[in-house]
């Protein structure tokens, strides 16, 4: 048996390969959640992942692809609400997020035959990583990391001042979308380590400590995705010898780390 045969039969390094995939995709997208101040619109996404989750046992998707889906349909929905401006963004992103969390919950209670761990989906079940889930998590960094490398100038100038990408010819709304996508894309395969209720602190999390480090864009991206990798197997090694479940301790890993970089940099400051 060679040794990554021996690594992929042993749960505790798919979990560590899984999570530290997440956190390599999560990072550099987490980084456009602090700078666009999206937390509220990753949290909505986030939610209507349940209902995704629902809508793939009643049509029989695949599940993933059914929470890309589902994500991808309530952030269109969302961006077309907001150009009617009868209600402000963050009212709308309270009412989609919590009706859809509500509605997956209620879709799934009239499928009594359907067994489902609602714990591991709503807080993560990391260590329950199956090959399956790490191609995956993966194929989807590969694509959303390339992505990110084709698109990097335009989605950076749009961040920084949008009116004027518009001047020098950055098609926004079409990178608005794309960034949608790969939002929906990385939430469907981070589901399965820190689940529904806490995707949108491993997005936020690494990247705010890295925004207290770093010097220019790239460098808080490269940060933010090690602040993640060491969130994961920070989180993993508490589970381990703890026995605390491994989702939220990745969360409490990253926010302990927050703490420790915030607390160094005041007092260098100071």
């Amino acid at each position: 048996m060679s040794l990554i045969d021996s690594l992929l039969n042993d749960f505790f390094w798919r979990a560590l390969l899984g999570g530290v995939g997440v956190a390599l995709v999560a990072g550099p997208l987490g980084c456009f959640v602090v700078w666009r101040r999206l937390a509220y619109f990753g949290d909505t996404l986030a939610h209507s992942a349940l209902l995704g989750i629902a809508l793939s046992f009643l049509i029989s998707l695949p599940l993933n692809l059914a929470v890309i889906l589902t994500c991808v349909c309530i952030a269109l929905l969302l961006v077309l609400l907001s150009r009617t401006r009868t209600l402000a963004t963050d009212t709308l992103l309270g009412i989609l997020a919590h009706s859809a969390l509500a509605i997956g919950l209620v879709t799934l209670s009239f499928m009594p035959e359907v067994r489902l761990d609602l714990t591991g989906l709503l807080f993560g079940d990391l260590l329950a990583m199956s090959r399956d889930d790490l191609l995956w998590i993966y194929g989807g960094a590969v694509l959303v990391l390339a992505l990110l490398v084709r698109l990097w100038r335009g989605l950076l100038m749009s961040t920084i001042h949008e009116e004027l990408a518009r001047v020098e010819g950055v098609p926004v709304e079409r990178l608005r979308l794309i960034l949608m996508v790969m939002f929906s894309l990385v939430i469907a395969v981070a589901m399965k380590i820190v689940g529904v209720l806490l995707i949108t602190a491993l997005l936020i999390i690494p990247a705010a400590t890295a925004r207290r480090l770093a010097r220019t864009p790239e460098h808080m991206v490269g940060l933010a995705m090690i602040f993640g990798c060491l969130a994961v197997a920070g989180g993993l090694a508490l589970s381990w010898y703890l026995d605390t479940p491994a989702g939220p301790s990745v969360v409490v890993t990253a926010f302990a780390t927050f703490l420790l970089t915030y607390a160094a940099t005041v007092k260098a400051t100071a």
